[in-house]
């Protein structure tokens, strides 16, 4: 049975997805209330009552709004490091069952293995993940103001990748509702990647095993999805990586499920076989892509 992955929604008003491999069910974040979190689920068939546990990234409300009432209504687990879980604690006004990793540790929740690394964000100690799971691996970078040597580095072997593309810098500029002390925020190092700043990390990160770009927490009002996808579709297309399919994920209702199947193991070294195939094309290519006018939005 092929590995599961589904984003039940990402934005700057909740963010929650759901993991599913063969022995494992896990949610990551789980920030919008657990009535919503249980009609997402039950879009895939699924039930809260079928998860092993909860990763948590970091404290803010858009990540942690469902996840007391969910947890201990079910018993869950929630995994998280202590500052988070303490933050957690203070805003809920109640305790949790965490189980405490520390940060830039690696656990195992049944057949997941979860890397967890240092990303700079305006929380009290927000993490990333890397899921590693039997089928590939899954990085998670969904709140962060710039991408450090650590986070480029720890996300490099991502099959799936959920990327941040939070803002247009011009529309942010240009919004009125914002005060200017909130964009400076936002804008900050340790606020949220831009839409050229999440192309950025892409064009770092991207490499022949990549399958999938999720852009996730996009701002209501200060992004739209046609413009992140052209930030990123355009780096992507202009260095060859027309392997990797990039999709704007949804505040309001979640996104199509994707499937991690096995890779075929390529033959032993000095073994030529005629029957292997690589999983995905030679990259980068050897040939110079067709440029495509920068107006039209390319979807891959």
């Amino acid at each position: 049975m092929p590995v599961q992955f589904t984003i039940l929604g990402s934005g700057s008003n909740g963010n929650c997805a759901y993991l599913e491999t063969d022995d494992t069910r896990l949610l990551i974040d789980a920030g919008f209330s657990g009535k919503q979190i249980r009609e997402r689920l039950a879009t895939i068939a699924r039930s809260p009552e079928g998860l092993n546990g909860i990763l948590i990234t970091h404290e803010h409300s858009d990540h942690i709004q469902g996840l007391v009432g969910l947890a201990s209504k079910l018993n869950l687990p929630i995994y998280c490091n202590r500052l988070t879980k303490e933050a957690i604690e203070r805003h809920t006004k109640g305790r949790i069952n965490a189980q405490i990793f520390i940060t830039g540790s690696t656990f195992e929740v049944g057949d997941v293995i979860v890397d967890t690394f240092s990303v700079p964000h305006d929380a009290d100690d927000p993490v990333g993940f890397m899921l590693r799971t039997p089928s590939g691996n899954i990085g998670f970078l969904t709140d962060l103001g710039h991408a450090t040597k650590l986070v480029l580095e720890r996300v490099r072997s991502a099959n799936v990748l959920v990327l941040e593309t939070n803002h247009d810098i011009k529309m942010l500029q240009e919004d009125l509702r914002r005060p200017w002390s909130l964009k400076q925020r936002i804008l900050s190092r340790h606020g949220h990647l831009s839409n050229e700043a999440g192309a950025e990390v892409a064009e770092q990160v991207v490499h022949a095993g990549m399958e999938q770009i999720y852009l996730g927490h996009l701002s209501r009002d200060c992004n739209k999805p046609e413009l992140a996808l052209r930030a990123v579709n355009e780096r992507l297309q202009k260095m060859g990586a027309t392997h990797v399919r990039v999709e704007a994920t949804c505040q309001k209702t979640p996104s199509a499920t994707f499937q991690l199947n096995k890779r075929p193991t390529p033959p032993a070294a000095g073994i030529l076989s005629e029957t292997f195939t690589p999983a995905v094309p030679e990259f980068p290519p050897t040939t110079t892509p067709p440029q495509i006018p920068p107006h039209q939005p390319m979807l891959l």
